[in-house]
């Protein structure tokens, strides 16, 4: 599925088996429960929210679902994503286990609560 140009979220969620759009669905239902007004987009061909500034990524993988908050959301929830392979910041998600939409919730307002700050400042 790499290297495809999609048009929207829509398109990039179509693309995959219904099993897996079901949890990209459910993730971005739970991006847009915590930020309603935030702004969906694609970037660096994955599905991507702005809120003031880029909120997080998301994207789907063969076994797993990255995530992406910059570092400095992976940073405040180090301790709960510590059983999650990770990157400096990206976590992956596995598809075999349930995957934990609430942490997703919590660190997604960590992001917007970041990103309103700095566009105060």
């Amino acid at each position: 599925m790499m290297g495809t140009v999609y048009k929207n979220i829509d398109a990039y969620i179509a693309n995959f088996p219904h099993n897996v759009q079901v949890v990209l669905q459910a993730i971005r239902t739970t991006i847009k429960g915590v930020v309603p007004n935030a702004e969906e987009t694609i970037s660096y061909g994955m599905p991507a929210f702005k809120y003031y500034g880029v909120l997080v990524y998301f994207a789907a993988y063969k076994n797993h679902i990255g995530f992406y908050a910059t570092p400095s959301g992976h940073e405040a929830f180090a301790k709960e994503l510590a059983n999650y392979k990770q990157g400096k910041g990206s976590v992956q998600f596995p598809l075999e286990t349930p995957i934990p939409y609430d942490l997703i919730a919590r660190i997604v307002k960590f992001r917007a609560e970041e990103n309103l700050t700095k566009k105060e400042k």
